[in-house]
Order: structure tokens, then C-alpha cells, then sequence
């Protein structure tokens, strides 16, 4: 019977069967790696990937992207491929390190879902207080903002969290991303600037469609 999954911490997680041939074939192509063949990594990840990807999918929340996080899985494998005791379950250990990353990145999507829902209705207050004529209605406005803030990567809208959501000095934000004072305020006024002209093309272009 293989052994179960051991996270770093040595609580067991869960158990992964395989036939006894690809155990073999998967610690061969291990040892060779670790003897310096880097492309036999290839032949773990030939064997391995659909069986992660589906173990993945049967885990992950709807919209997560399965692939990348298989992806990265692999990817700690081979960096901490070091740190793999020869002759245990490499598979297991492969998918203990999937289940990290999956959690990673539910947490992140947990943590951007609850930052929308408290960001938004603030960033638009500040937005409309600059605005002589806002027009359209406070309740369409927040629905465009939050499209438009879903579209921005993800270190923009950790900037405007910072700011706006968390009030972090911008002292303090720039010496967070190692960024002058100036070049944190025209950041923050670009990506307002930006919100802006995305919010009335939005509302611009549900006029002529309506």
C-alpha cells in the first residue's frame, strides 16, 4: 500500500493509489533528475498531470484555473525536488504540494471576492465626490465600477485597497513596493483616472444600446 501524503507540518493528508509500475517508472525518472537529467522531469509531469488536474478539479472552487495551479504544483516540485526523501511516494507528494497552491489561490479568490464587495462602494464614494455632474444612478455606477475594477491585475487593485480600503499612508505604501511618494500619488491617479473612463464608457455605451 503506498504511504499516505505527509504536509510539511507531518499530519497525514490524503492518501493517492497507483499501480505499482508507475510508482517505479516515477521514482526512476525522480533519481534521474536528481542525478542531473532535468528532462526526465518531463516524464514525471507526462505521468502525473491528468491525474493532478482531475484530482484538482474535484477540489477547487468554481473559476479556479485548475491548469495553473497544477502548473505551479510542478513547479514546486521541481525547485524543492531537493527536499524529497528518495524512495517515498512521489505522487503524494506532488499532490500535498497541489494542495497547498490550491488553497493559495482559493484564498486569494475568497480574498478579492470580500475585497470587492467592501472596496467598491468606497472607491466610488471617493470617485464621485470629484466629479462636478456625476450623473446615472449611484446603484449602475457601483455595478459598472466593480466590472471595471475586476479588470484591472492584481497589484492595481492591491494599490487601491491599500489606499482606499485600508488607508495606508502613502508614506507607508511606498515603502511597501519600494516606490517614491510622487510616484505612489500618479499611480493612484492614473488607475482613478482609468476607473473613470472605463465607469462612463460603460454607462455611455448601455445609453446607446438601450
Amino acid at each position: 500500500m503506498d504511504k499516505e501524503q505527509q504536509s510539511p507540518s507531518g499530519s497525514p493528508a490524503e492518501p493517492v493509489h497507483r499501480p505499482g509500475a508507475l510508482h517505479a517508472d516515477l521514482s526512476a525518472a525522480v533519481e534521474r533528475v536528481r542525478g542531473g537529467d532535468r528532462g526526465a522531469f518531463e516524464a514525471l509531469v507526462a505521468g502525473l498531470e491528468r491525474p493532478l488536474r482531475a484530482w484538482l478539479v474535484g477540489r477547487a472552487w468554481p473559476g479556479i484555473d485548475v491548469d495553473e495551479v497544477a502548473q505551479r504544483a510542478f513547479v514546486q516540485a521541481f525547485v524543492q525536488l531537493h527536499r524529497f526523501e528518495p524512495g517515498s511516494d512521489f505522487a503524494a507528494w506532488l499532490f500535498t504540494l497541489a494542495s497547498f497552491e490550491l488553497r493559495t489561490e482559493m484564498n486569494r479568490a475568497r480574498r478579492t471576492a470580500d475585497y470587492h464587495s467592501r472596496f467598491a462602494s468606497d472607491l466610488l464614494e471617493e470617485y464621485l465626490s470629484r466629479q462636478e455632474q456625476p450623473g446615472g444612478e449611484p446603484e449602475l455606477r457601483i455595478e459598472h465600477l466593480e466590472r471595471c475594477l475586476s479588470q484591472l491585475d492584481g497589484r492595481h487593485r492591491e494599490l487601491l485597497g491599500w489606499r482606499y480600503r485600508e488607508q495606508v499612508s502613502l508614506v507607508e505604501i511606498g515603502e511597501r513596493l519600494g516606490r517614491s511618494v510622487p510616484a505612489i500619488k500618479k499611480a493612484l491617479w492614473k488607475l482613478r483616472g482609468r476607473l473613470r473612463e472605463c465607469v462612463e464608457l460603460s454607462l455611455a455605451g448601455q445609453g446607446e444600446s438601450a
